[in-house]
């Protein structure tokens, strides 16, 4: 019983270093290959926030259908992005306000399914990035800037393919994007997180 005590207090002790040694992806320059990589739909999605009314933050969620990530790490500078992100099949907390948002007083999701944005322009700083480019919602198309971090790359132990993952920041104005019902009772400004996933092809 001397024994078994310490042995199973320092399996518990060691574990977490343990775990943290099998994570496949880290943010690790060498590791990224030029080339073409697909956006992982799965894994990639846009999370916006905004202040309702003064009282509460609220949040929802798109996620990615399609797009890709070009880049050649002689030429991190040159680095081309293309994502579209479902309107569609918006995720927030409840359906009736889902279904709210998916019509015509917001997004009109029927009319406009999808948004899209298509990088102008990337300037790196080591594992960070400000990457330029237009967005377009219900058919109004915008300059965003993104703050961007390199979140990892590695092959992925399930697909057996090269993934390299960022994750970057920023805001817009929705009244921008014909989407302005309610201002500015309900706020106008967007936070806007997207965490990305892509996958070479």
């Amino acid at each position: 019983m001397r024994f078994v005590v310490p042995v199973a207090l320092a399996l518990v002790l060691a574990a977490p270093a343990a775990i943290a040694q099998t994570q496949p992806g880290a943010p690790v320059a060498s590791r990224v290959v030029a080339g073409t990589y697909a956006v992982d739909p799965a894994h990639t999605q846009v999370t916006w926030s905004l202040n309702h009314m003064g009282f509460s933050t609220l949040e929802g969620q798109f996620g990615a259908s399609e797009g890709t990530l070009t880049i050649d790490p002689a030429r991190p500078q040159a680095a081309k992005v293309d994502v579209t992100f479902k309107i569609d099949n918006l995720s927030v907390t409840a359906a009736p306000f889902a279904n709210h948002l998916k019509s015509k007083d917001f997004f009109d999701a029927a009319t406009y399914p999808t948004a899209r944005f298509v990088s102008t322009g990337v300037k790196v700083m080591g594992n960070k990035a400000v990457i330029t480019g237009n967005l377009t919602i219900k058919d109004q198309t915008k300059p965003v800037t993104l703050n961007a971090t390199f979140f990892g790359a590695g092959t992925n132990p399930m697909s057996k393919k090269l993934n390299i993952g960022f994750r970057a920041t920023g805001k817009i104005k929705r009244s921008d994007f014909g989407v302005g019902t309610y201002v500015p009772v309900v706020g106008d400004e967007v936070d806007l997180t997207i965490n990305a996933a892509f996958t070479a092809q």
